[in-house]
């Protein structure tokens, strides 16, 4: 029994009811003029009832419970009003792909012997993305206070500094401290466990209660404390339960809830299966802490500290036999060691390195890696303005600019570059290129402890050398992430689909009743329907004994072949919505190359991202549509070179995109390539002229107005 369409309601909640409702929806995508329904039940759409709604244009009920709704160009519109709607928040089943689950797809199909280096960075991403607001909010508080120290106004690192300044490092050092306890937190959500467990084992060794133990003076029995000759940090261990525990800071450190929480992770589903489910909230919480404090304060803590303090020591050894590979190494490995919080350690070997040499040799280097680092976040930066992407272009710009005035590398890191893996090689090009001038030209020193920012250029020596190095990295990485995207090809297609819907959306919203449209609601009337209503005119006035206006001679304008091949009428082209005539009067051509070029002199007001479809209105307003193959927007831009940008002025022959033919016919996609003047309604006539071969630019329509 079909879904009664008629009630109050929008347009979007109309054809919602029109296909069996949210629950009836598989998925729903949409090209650009038809929206595309995957339904669990064909039945169940009243295909009747929606061909009545205003605005639609035809249905066309397909194999599969597949439906089209030929909408126009408000398809956009029309698309996010429904995907808005209440009802389709999560109430399909499955409900609509969010972007998140067609990007886990896509990645999904490009998987292979490399599963398992996708499946980490997705858990490093998924860990620190939610935290890209702290993280930017306190990096740019150290941004200023870095600007004023370089100015003089403050001695940002002076251990008698007052108690105002000491409240501005509270607020950044809040975020930075507990920076473990939230990553514990994320990671313990992505691996679909209690995130609050996860929270609480990593907080048990960051209590005061804990931390104290660290104090020599603190008079608790039970525990011993050494210094380490080569970091000079301070080495404790308290004696618990008999056991000896290594004692250790560590606020800051990411590497521990890491490794921390994909152990619970077992333990806690070990326990569910063990566990009645009446019980768990009780017993499951409860044995997952007693087992993974222990375990995290005895084994895993001590191994990140253990692993960071080796890697110090070793670099340390590896200046003063390898300088110049030293100078290499160290850019290639921050940018695995920052996400993992493993340069904490090499940051406490700098202050040693100045307090025993005067000087510190690992900073120049590092700073190789920072400012590609930065390069990468400009380029991304230079992509979004290109192609709008707002989110995006925040992003960056709040992360360039805490990189560029503070030194901080985590915004770039933690919100972009581990969000999209093709960054990170591209960037570690620019690390090694900085390095590669550092080593070559003897080295960078400096005597003393900075971020490495455009600010603290003048505390490197020599200056030149490592002002040539980071300007090298930066550009190099930013060239490389700006010419081949951060984004896979598949991705792109997706982000620039969702911008042009969205953009569509808010011009929907806001604009004039005048506003540019491929095609408008109620644009399925047709020719003839208007010629029927001028013979009527001219009856009507025959019949009031007045004699019936002369017609004016109409104006011609030609529309050019936008391919060459064969052209051949509406009814031959094998899809119902064009040989209905519910996007105009024109012809199809079945195409000799893939060269598809403007047919009119106008203006460019529609370019699909996935390059199947174009549309031009011309100075007089004919609107024409142009659309290569049928279906061919599920191939997501896969074998179409678009060339042009929406909103240009484009002239007869200039070319609008280039398609390879093959990989349509491969897809099993008709390549026929559809040409209709979408406001055939609003004119006298439009004569299609088929049943012949042409060359891309020969006359196959007139138009009259």
């Amino acid at each position: 029994m079909n879904t009664p369409v008629a009630g109050p309601g929008t347009q979007a909640d109309q054809i919602l009811r029109g296909v069996g409702g949210a629950e009836n929806i598989e998925s729903l995508t949409h090209c650009a003029t038809r929206l595309r329904f995957q339904l669990h039940d064909g039945a169940k759409a009243d295909t009747a009832a929606l061909d009545a709604l205003d605005g639609v244009m035809a249905t066309v009920p397909q194999s599969g419970d597949r439906l089209q709704i030929v909408i126009g160009g408000a398809v956009a519109r029309v698309y996010s009003e429904i995907m808005n709607l209440p009802s389709m928040a999560g109430g399909a089943a499955p409900g609509p792909k969010s972007d998140a689950d067609v990007k886990a797809a896509m990645r999904a199909k490009s998987r292979g012997r490399y599963a398992v280096v996708d499946n980490f960075f997705e858990y490093l991403s998924d860990s620190f993305r939610p935290l890209m607001g702290v993280l930017l909010g306190s990096s740019l508080i150290i941004a200023i206070a870095s600007v004023l120290d370089a100015l003089g106004f403050v001695d940002f690192r002076a251990a008698d500094k007052s108690a105002t300044w000491v409240f501005v490092d509270a607020m950044w050092r809040s975020v930075l401290y507990f920076l473990p306890i939230m990553v514990a937190y994320n990671a313990a959500k992505k691996l679909k466990i209690d995130p609050w467990v996860g929270a609480a084992v990593m907080a048990a060794v960051m209590t005061p209660n804990f931390t104290g133990m660290l104090n020599p003076k603190s008079g608790i029995p039970g525990i011993t404390c050494t210094t380490n000759g080569t970091l000079g940090t301070q080495e404790c261990v308290a004696h618990v339960f008999g056991l000896p525990m290594q004692l250790n800071d560590y606020g800051g450190q990411v590497f521990v809830p890491l490794l921390m929480v994909a152990l619970l992770a077992l333990v806690y589903k070990s326990l569910q299966r063990i566990f009645p489910e009446a019980v768990h909230l009780v017993f499951v919480p409860f044995f997952s802490m007693l087992i993974m404090i222990p375990i995290t304060a005895f084994l895993i803590g001590p191994l990140g500290v253990w692993a960071g303090n080796g890697l110090g020591e070793g670099l340390s050894w590896l200046n003063g036999n390898a300088p110049i590979v030293f100078a290499i190494l160290i850019p290639l490995l921050y940018p695995f060691l920052v996400p993992l919080g493993l340069h904490w350690p090499l940051n406490a070997l700098m202050l040693v390195n100045i307090n025993t040499l005067g000087y510190d040799f690992i900073q120049g280097p590092m700073g190789a890696w920072n400012f590609a680092c930065f390069g990468a976040t400009a380029g991304v930066l230079l992509l979004s303005l290109r192609h709008r992407e707002k989110e995006m272009r925040q992003t960056a710009t709040g992360a360039l600019a805490a990189g560029l005035l503070g030194g901080i590398s985590e915004p770039s890191l933690y919100g972009i570059h581990l969000r999209f893996k093709r960054i990170y090689p591209r960037m570690l090009v620019g690390c090694l290129v900085g390095g590669v001038i550092v080593g070559v030209l003897g080295g960078v020193d400096t005597k003393a402890f900075a971020f490495t920012s455009l600010l603290t250029i003048p505390v490197f020596s020599p200056m030149a050398t490592y002002g040539i190095a980071i300007t090298a990295a930066f550009f190099v990485s930013m060239a490389l992430v700006y010419f081949s995207d951060f984004r896979t090809p598949e991705d792109r297609v997706q982000a620039n689909a969702e911008r042009d819907a969205a953009e569509a959306v808010s011009r929907g919203e806001s604009a004039a009743a005048d506003e540019r449209e491929l095609v408008t609601v109620g644009a399925a009337t047709t020719a003839a329907g208007a010629s029927t209503g001028s013979a009527a005119a001219a009856a009507s006035a025959a019949a009031a004994g007045t004699p019936a206006p002369t017609p004016a001679p109409a104006r011609g304008t030609e529309l050019a072949a936008p391919v060459a091949g064969r052209v051949v009428g509406l009814d031959e082209v094998g899809d119902p919505v064009f040989a209905s005539r519910a996007l105009g009067e024109g012809v199809g051509i079945e195409p000799a190359d893939g060269r598809i070029v403007a047919p009119v002199d106008g203006e460019l007001v529609i370019v699909a991202a996935t390059g199947h479809a174009f549309g031009i209105r011309t100075a007089d307003g004919v609107e024409v549509l142009i659309h290569i193959g049928i279906d061919t927007v599920q191939m997501r831009g896969e074998g179409f070179d678009v060339q042009v940008e929406a909103g240009r002025q484009v002239s007869v022959g200039d070319l609008l995109v280039e398609v390879d033919l093959d990989a349509v016919r491969a897809a099993e996609h008709p390549t026929v390539t559809l040409m209709t003047v979408t406001n055939t309604a609003d004119l006298t006539s439009v004569e299609p002229h088929t049943g012949h071969s042409v060359a891309a630019g020969a006359p196959v329509v007139t138009v009259r107005r």
